[in-house]
């Protein structure tokens, strides 16, 4: 089997796989309790809670939630909440994950005002529309860091620095959120600056069902799930304490020699690129093919994302041809695959419904190899030009 949909969702890191079944049997009290069991529990949380926070901005509280689409829900549902009485106005793009503009588009429908950001031919958000689009009631701007289709890394430190420069003039106090879940584990985000970020376990090999929100110290959002009282008041519900602690000991797995996993991963995306480019005439890569390895290396991709058309095939029919080979990929984000209509990011960068319709994302990690980026460039040749010659004839 070659896994190449890790954007999607990843395989468990074994060590996390062992202490999650372990813990399960053994450390099964509520976190709330206070007899031994209970603060077992609380303590793995505790453990967990400081292995995370070593990777995301000092000053900031780490509360654990489901994932990314509750941390991207709370930041801006709660932030709506919060400064609604100052404005009424939220500024996002047009290439955000579904998590981002559903919940925008039910704000719209709430009364608050969305304006969309417009993205380049590369899919990067363009910059000049943000401080134009900044005003006095503006109180939130949430814009992801990395892409999940395309891989792009996006201005999102330049634009916070522009959304804390007008509110220094303005007097305003608006919030930056971005959602890092395509980021974490990929780049280092310690010394990002945002104001709310979010990160989601299953991404970088940590279990499912689990993910964190910081938010900045000083910041206080009301809860969006409130109840218990859990997690510092700021998310109600009992923790899921080996999901807890799976995700502490994958982050710190992740970070562990990140460079060189880095360099693994562009090794690795130039391997398959090329294969493809070597094999096939009429593919464009969608994006950019510079690679880059920090969070202000935007306007280039992360080296986990490779996004390509084919030109004259169709994604979803190489996709399951592929599948048949034990070939896993993507024709972009998991969380609309099951949509009828075409890529919004990819028509965002002004891609025509062929160019869409042909594309297919590899999202890579580090348990891939060189030889199955030979392999998977071969496979993937061979059905899109089996596919052409099949259309040749209808």
């Amino acid at each position: 089997m070659i896994y190449l949909d890790n954007s999607a969702t990843t395989h468990q890191y074994d060590e996390v796989t062992e202490l999650v079944y372990k813990l399960s049997k053994e450390a099964f009290g509520n976190p709330s309790s206070l007899h031994t069991l209970g603060l077992r529990s609380a303590e793995l949380i505790r453990e967990a809670r400081g292995r995370v926070s070593k990777a995301l901005p000092a000053m900031g509280e780490i509360v654990f939630n489901s994932g990314g689409t509750e941390g991207d829900y709370t930041a801006i549902f709660s932030t709506a909440r919060k400064l609604r009485r100052r404005g009424n106005k939220i500024i996002t793009s047009k290439i955000e994950h579904p998590a981002v503009l559903e919940a925008c588009k039910r704000m719209a429908e709430d009364g608050f005002e969305i304006c969309y950001l417009d993205v380049d031919k590369t899919g990067t958000i363009n910059l000049e529309s943000l401080q134009e689009a900044l005003d006095d009631k503006v109180i939130l701007v949430t814009l992801m860091a990395v892409n999940n289709e395309t891989g792009m890394i996006q201005p999102v430190a330049s634009a916070y620095d522009i959304v804390k420069a007008y509110n220094k003039e303005h007097g305003t106090n608006t919030v930056f959120h971005t959602d890092a879940v395509q980021a974490f584990g990929k780049m280092n985000l310690r010394s990002a600056p945002f104001d709310i970020i979010t990160i989601s376990g299953h991404k970088f090999h940590a279990p499912k069902g689990v993910g964190a929100m910081y938010m900045k110290s000083g910041l206080k959002l009301p809860a969006l799930i409130p109840g218990g009282g859990q997690e510092s008041g700021y998310r109600s519900g009992t923790e899921n304490t080996q999901g807890i602690a799976g995700f502490g000991l994958a982050t710190e797995l992740a970070y562990d020699n990140l460079t060189e996993k880095q360099k693994l991963l562009a090794i690795l995306n130039n391997r398959l690129r090329e294969g493809l480019i070597s094999e096939l005439d009429d593919i464009i890569v969608n994006g950019t093919i510079e690679m880059g390895f920090e969070i202000s290396d935007y306007g280039k991709r992360c080296p986990s994302v490779l996004n390509v058309s084919f030109l004259g095939s169709r994604g979803e029919v190489i996709l399951h041809t592929l599948e048949q080979e034990e070939i896993y990929v993507s024709t972009g984000s998991a969380c609309s695959s099951h949509k009828n209509s075409d890529s919004h990011v990819l028509a965002a960068m002004g891609l025509g419904h062929k160019e869409i319709e042909g594309a297919i994302r590899f999202s890579i990690s580090e348990f891939n190899t060189l030889e199955e980026m030979d392999e998977a460039a071969a496979k993937v040749s061979a059905a899109v030009k089996r596919f052409r010659r099949l259309g040749s004839f209808r």
